[in-house]
């Protein structure tokens, strides 16, 4: 991902100082965040809430990544609280005495087994789940939500001699600076609207650009 401009840097502290996450060594969040909550998260500690509402980890990923490993065994009803927050970019937490309104525009990427002994359509080894059981599996991720993920990408298992391959690859400081190029051109492109990319565009800008 691109690096953080001095806006996006303070918007995210500012989040993270709410819940007393910023340390004195570093006054300034220049990271951009990568949350991975485990499958046993409550939708409250996902979105955030409580007596005094406060940022859950879909805000503490604002402008960077919730990784969500092992999806089908999230919690169903957590899992359905992500449906407005990634489509409006914020996430509204009502109380008898107070509304709050946090931001949560992060990039959300999430990874599953395709069954549940993970072998389904395996070259090298059979699965051993029932039709069913699959079916069942996959069902426990609603379509509204899978709608909502943009790239769906089926990847086989990598044997070791392939991982060790000395073949030089692009390294991310390289993909980064790439990255970062096409991100200075969006800026430039949308300085007049005051944002930062292409995903933050409405109808009404689409239109203009």
């Amino acid at each position: 991902m691109p690096n953080m401009k001095l806006e996006e840097a303070l918007e995210v502290t500012k989040i993270y100082s709410i819940l007393g996450l910023i340390s004195q060594q570093e006054p300034l969040i220049l990271k951009r965040p990568f949350r991975s909550p485990h499958h046993t998260i409550t939708p409250v500690s996902l979105i955030g809430g409580g007596a005094i509402p406060k940022p859950g980890q879909i805000s503490l990923a604002h402008l960077g990544v919730l990784f969500l490993d092992e999806l089908p065994e999230f919690n169903r009803n957590a899992l359905e609280t992500l449906r407005v927050p990634l489509e409006d970019g914020k996430v509204t937490i009502s109380r008898v005495n107070t509304t709050i309104t946090y931001p949560c525009e992060f990039m959300l990427i999430a990874s599953m087994n395709p069954c549940q002994c993970g072998y389904y359509g395996s070259k090298e080894k059979e699965c051993t789940c029932r039709p069913e059981q699959i079916k069942k599996y996959i069902s426990r991720i609603s379509g509204p939500l899978l709608d909502r993920i943009d790239i769906h990408i089926e990847v086989d298992g990598v044997k070791y001699k392939e991982l060790e391959t000395k073949q030089k690859q692009e390294t991310s400081e390289e993909i980064r600076k790439r990255v970062n190029q096409a991100r200075n051109i969006q800026l430039e492109r949308y300085q007049k609207y005051h944002i930062f990319s292409n995903s933050q565009l409405t109808p009404d800008r689409k239109s203009v650009v």
